[in-house]
């Protein structure tokens, strides 16, 4: 009898989960829609396949192509019974995902797949979308550059310029941070020729207008704000440095200054739930006029004038750090050492010293007094050469810091000009700047795609459309994350209730705002055992957890996603063929 009997372990952990929210919003029939690859393509579909892999990417946090198809080979059943089909390891080598990454870089079926997918999860989820958040950033890699490739050298938001990197834009639905357009360019080009493109897409993806856009101050060229209004959208984005000039600047901060202008408070909840004002502002209206396809256009623009707390003590620290570092600085140059040039006159410290100033960006804080103690000194006659007499150069640097200089600085910190058209009735000064202040949504997405359980970074591939597909495969599991967020966190709220028993160490913790991963690391240690007696089999699976149980029920599923097996073979039956 003990020769007969065989028993097979499978790890399921959160895959039932994955595999189920891929499946509400439709990615298999939508890929398989959209995206139909050669007439080799044999066995499980396009759409399954892609869906499977993104279950082992979200699962194991790694998206490399040679590790999907053992991982698929011992979890036959998990992922047969979860999807309904015949999974076949086979099926997921890495040059069949080759070719699947190569079918998903078509930039027009993706645009196509990108719509209906939006289209299909506003529908299921019942959203209203009125807000889009359009940011980039960029992926490094140890990449081959060629002309008009993919992988080029630019301005890094990952500090490694000197490494290629490809650039991705993205535009989030708010609240959920949710990507609804994914594009992929060369790491060279600017943002600010890229949100026209991407604002673009999402109107022809979501079909809607009366959209807020909400950027950062690369999106506030006036190009692009004029395309906005001209589209009849709204936008919100903060004015850099370099589109408002100083002098315009002070004339919106010389009434506050003057005690003119009345400031009015802007509050927010703390995590205590607690009211803290964070900042004060007021605002004032400017006309507008532009030109947009061979017209002119006219409109009223929002100036928020807000001075932020928080920003203005983190730039008053990095204000103060910065005079500290040039001191010390400054303070070296009267040291005298062995292999160092010594400054024989006044005018070339000053020089060396203005440079100082420069780099740390306080010139006009600190006053310099540079004492020249230079001597002379006679030299005796010593063989053939004569007496002579020499100047003993000793200049000495004094650096002080300008208090009133200083004061004067401080006032212009911590202030901002934000822009909108959005009406004030409907986006006033404080729900203004508490919508631009969730810029870390749309951070925290890229967080996710770059790091774990996306993990871009670090891509191994070479090719230019295979990089692109991966891409957008992994857009899709970064939806997939946000919505379980968004569903779990919407049902708590519904319920006023709390999750607890997800952090490790701490099972008493609870949270309204729990996160995809950590509601996932959950269902670790959750195994289906396959029990073979001769010709019957039996199937037993890991009982799940209150807490386990708790999280399906908020994600709208129910346990049998993990369950069915057992219950459709809760007797014994002949033997299955196997997958």
């Amino acid at each position: 009898m003990a020769e007969n009997l065989n028993v097979m372990t499978e790890q399921m952990d959160d895959i039932p989960v994955l595999l189920a929210q891929g499946k509400r919003i439709g990615i298999p029939e939508l890929l398989d829609r959209q995206f139909i690859p050669h007439g080799n393509w044999q066995g499980t579909s396009f759409g399954w396949t892609a869906l499977i892999w993104l279950g082992h990417i979200l699962s194991e946090g790694d998206h490399r192509l040679n590790q999907v198809e053992a991982w698929v080979e011992k979890r036959p059943h998990t992922l047969g019974q979860s999807t309904g089909q015949n999974v076949r390891a086979s099926e997921w080598s890495d040059d069949r995902l080759g070719i699947m990454l190569d079918e998903l870089a078509d930039a027009e079926k993706w645009k196509a797949f990108e719509t209906e997918l939006n289209r299909r999860t506003l529908r299921v989820y019942d959203l209203r979308p009125n807000r889009v958040r359009v940011d980039s950033t960029t992926a490094s890699g140890y990449w081959t550059v060629t002309e008009n490739g993919l992988f080029q050298y630019g301005y890094s938001k990952d500090h490694r310029p000197d490494l290629p990197q490809l650039k991705v834009m993205m535009s989030a639905l708010d609240p959920m941070g949710m990507p609804v357009a994914t594009q992929v360019v060369s790491g060279e080009r600017a943002d600010d020729k890229l949100y026209i493109p991407a604002i673009k897409q999402v109107r022809a993806s979501l079909g809607e207008h009366g959209l807020l856009y909400v950027g950062d101050c690369k999106m506030a060229a006036l190009g692009i704000r004029t395309f906005i209004q001209n589209g009849q959208d709204y936008y919100l984005c903060p004015l850099s440095e370099v589109q408002l000039a100083k002098e315009t600047l002070e004339s919106c901060l010389r009434p506050v200054w003057d005690e003119i202008q009345a400031l009015t408070p802007i509050e927010r909840v703390n995590t205590e739930g607690l009211s803290e004002q964070i900042a004060e502002g007021y605002e004032k209206n400017i006309s507008l006029s532009a030109e947009i396809d061979n017209k002119t256009i006219t409109w009223t623009e929002r100036w928020l004038i807000v001075h932020s707390f928080q920003f203005m003590h983190a730039a008053q620290a990095g204000l103060h750090k910065r005079l500290e570092k040039a001191q010390i600085e400054l303070l070296e140059l009267n040291k005298h050492k062995q292999g160092k040039r010594q400054f024989e006159d006044a005018a070339g410290m000053q020089v060396a010293a203005n440079n100082i100033l420069k780099r740390h960006r306080v010139a006009g804080l600190l006053k310099l007094n540079i004492l020249d103690d230079s001597t002379e000194r006679d030299i005796r006659a010593y063989g053939d050469r004569p007496a002579r007499t020499e100047i003993e150069h000793a200049l000495t640097l004094l650096a002080e810091i300008d208090e009133q200089a200083v004061q004067e600085a401080e006032r212009w910190l911590g202030w901002r000009v934000y822009v909108t058209n959005h009406p004030q009735d409907v986006l006033p000064l404080e729900k203004a700047v508490l919508a631009y202040r969730e810029e870390y949504l749309v951070e925290h997405g890229f967080g996710r795609l770059k790091g774990k359980p996306l993990s871009l970074s670090p891509m191994y591939l070479q090719s230019d459309e295979r990089a692109t597909g991966l891409i957008h495969l992994l857009s899709i599991g970064l939806r997939i994350l946000t919505l379980i967020d968004y569903q779990a966190r919407k049902c708590l709220a519904d319920l006023n209730e709390k999750l607890s028993g997800i952090y490790a160490g701490n099972p008493k913790r609870a949270t309204a705002h729990p996160t995809a991963e950590a509601m996932l690391q959950a269902f670790k240690g959750i195994y289906l055992s396959v029990v073979t007696i001769g010709e019957q089999v039996l199937y037993h699976v890991t009982p799940l957890s209150e807490v386990q149980t708790k999280i399906l029920f908020l994600l709208g599923f129910p346990t049998s996603i993990y369950t069915q097996l057992v219950d459709n073979f809760s007797k014994p039956i002949s033997k299955m063929t196997e997958p």
